[in-house]
């Protein structure tokens, strides 16, 4: 009996399953009768909800194309003063969540607050507010989002525009093409795979974002959620809701690959070569140069600096337990995380490899969706089916409830941590994996190994860099978390991300200025070393 087990397949059936309990319970959830508050909302917010969102994602898509591409295209095509440095530091915007953004321009542009002081300091007192530009509502999300999420766009299309073969833009000369000509009709047709994989990257993070939308106050389908279950304390309605979002989504990818229809975007694999930046001299080659620092500046240098402004001036705000303490809670949600997901998607690509099942490939890849359900939907998903499971349980065995195993617990937290990020994880090790030959394996079968000394002794050692990487990008995204943490922690259980946004929406903007100076810190340092990566012109 034991024998004939297919343990991998088992394995891999059981993180299908455990990944896909968000979706299930959002599905069959949005088929049970409706509330009064749903039918509520359906008849008032609803529509604004979607309009919102949709205002909030055309206006998002549309700068980080723009900064994106751009930025991608300079510094892949051409030299200019400072090209080395901006290639790696714009992908710095990734170490500043929309959140905290939104917290460094409120703070920078409201009444009598930074930029009001460097005026007064200047020239002196007067009423300055009156000239002061506000960034706030649907505008200050748009703005907040669009310089967070545009690496996504820049890193991807960088990659796509160094690997464009040299004869390609011969060709393009071939034909006459000019500079812009050659950008519009060759350049950038040829990389609109890897532009629209950062473009649904930035839809999927914009649609999900929580805190940014929440402190400006922008009703959207996800404040919608998170008030439906913490206002109204009615999961249902949440998870309808969730619904809806999760279906915009589909949608959304459906059009994408709609519209690619029967197009083909091939690379040559031979007769490659390297790219010959073009030398950028002049007023061009300032106009870039200012374009790309002004990006970084804005990006980065601001909210960076307007956090720490607010930490200087306000020092009562410092506190070093606390401070050691929320260390401490983020770094053992890092440790324990990545083990759980490093240990499961180690084992069940080495399943994959040796089983060579069909079946077992298509059950990994759905197990990989987590990583498009929205933290917020996640996180009420989790709330709606373990309280569900936990009244099962208790009642088929006539024991107390077992809710608070799973909800408001480390291991509940742990386990939502799983589903969202369980395909960075996988997606990571997997990517290194299919480039250790078959015959290695079969080598050491010859030898005698059997395949769990193949896995420690040949696979481990190879996949040893890749595993570290994997590390530090769950590391990154666990610390910017907000929504998965905010709802799903242990009682009186802080993260920096969650601290920030407990004191930004009680309007303590100062008092959020260290935890997210931290998030901004520690973001940045693991970014630093995975650039050589992100980066890699291999």
């Amino acid at each position: 009996m034991y024998k004939n087990f297919n343990f991998w397949f088992a394995g891999s059936l059981l993180v299908s399953l455990f990944v896909a309990i968000p979706l299930f319970t959002v599905f069959f959830s949005f088929f049970n009768s409706t509330s009064e508050y749903y039918d509520l909302l359906r008849n008032t917010f609803l529509k604004s909800y979607i309009i919102n969102s949709f205002i909030i994602l055309i206006g998002v898509l549309s700068l980080t194309f723009i900064f994106g591409v751009l930025s991608a295209y300079f510094v892949s095509f051409y030299n200019f003063p400072g090209v080395n440095f901006f290639k790696w530091a714009l992908i710095l915007s990734f170490a500043v969540p929309a959140y905290i953004y939104a917290y460094s321009l409120t703070a920078f542009f409201e009444n009598y607050g930074t930029l009001f002081s460097l005026i007064t300091f200047i020239f002196g007192e007067g009423n300055y507010n009156k000239f002061i530009p506000k960034f706030d509502g649907i505008f200050g999300a748009i703005i907040s989002m669009s310089f967070s999420l545009f690496g996504y766009v820049y890193v991807l299309t960088r990659a796509s525009f160094y690997h464009q073969s040299h004869n390609l833009i011969e060709v393009s000369k071939n034909l006459g093409y000019n500079a812009k000509e050659s950008f519009f009709k060759i350049i950038l047709p040829s990389a609109r795979p890897a532009i629209i994989a950062g473009l649904s990257l930035v839809a999927m993070e914009c649609l999900a974002d929580f805190g940014t939308v929440s402190f400006f106050s922008v009703s959207t389908l996800t404040t919608g959620i998170y008030n439906s279950w913490l206002s109204f304390d009615d999961l249902n309605t949440a998870n309808q809701l969730s619904f809806v979002l999760l279906l915009l989504i589909l949608t959304l990818f459906y059009i994408e690959n709609y519209s690619r229809g029967d197009a083909k975007y091939h690379q040559p694999t031979q007769g490659f070569r390297k790219i010959p930046k073009i030398d950028m001299v002049g007023k061009k080659a300032q106009l870039v140069s200012i374009f790309c620092f002004l990006l970084f500046f804005i990006s980065f240098i601001f909210p960076t600096v307007q956090m720490i402004f607010w930490t200087i001036k306000f020092p009562k705000y410092f506190d070093l337990t606390n401070i050691l303490l929320l260390n401490l809670n983020t770094l053992t949600l890092v440790i324990f995380t990545s083990i759980v997901l490093i240990s499961f998607s180690f084992l069940i690509n080495f399943g994959n490899r040796i089983s060579k099942s069909k079946i077992l490939n298509y059950l990994s890849f759905f197990s990989i969706s987590g990583y498009a359900i929205p933290g917020v939907i996640l996180a009420v998903a989790f709330i709606t089916f373990f309280s569900w499971f936990s009244d099962f349980f208790s009642s088929f065995f006539s024991t107390t409830s077992i809710k608070k195993i799973f909800i408001g617990s480390m291991l509940g937290l742990i386990m939502a941590y799983f589903i969202r990020f369980y395909s960075l994880a996988f997606n990571g090790i997997r990517s290194s994996y299919i480039k250790i030959n078959q015959s290695i394996d079969e080598s050491s079968y010859l030898l005698g190994y059997t395949k769990f000394r193949t896995l420690r002794k040949i696979h481990y050692p190879y996949l040893k860099n890749s595993i570290y990487l994997v590390s530090i990008l769950i590391a990154i995204e666990i610390i910017k978390e907000l929504p998965i943490t905010l709802i799903l922690r242990p009682f009186n259980f802080e993260t920096f991300a969650t601290k920030a946004y407990a004191n930004a929406s009680q309007d303590l903007l100062e008092a959020a200025a260290l935890p997210s100076l931290f998030i901004i810190f520690w973001s940045a340092l693991l970014i630093f070393y995975t650039s050589k990566h992100i980066l890699s012109e291999k």
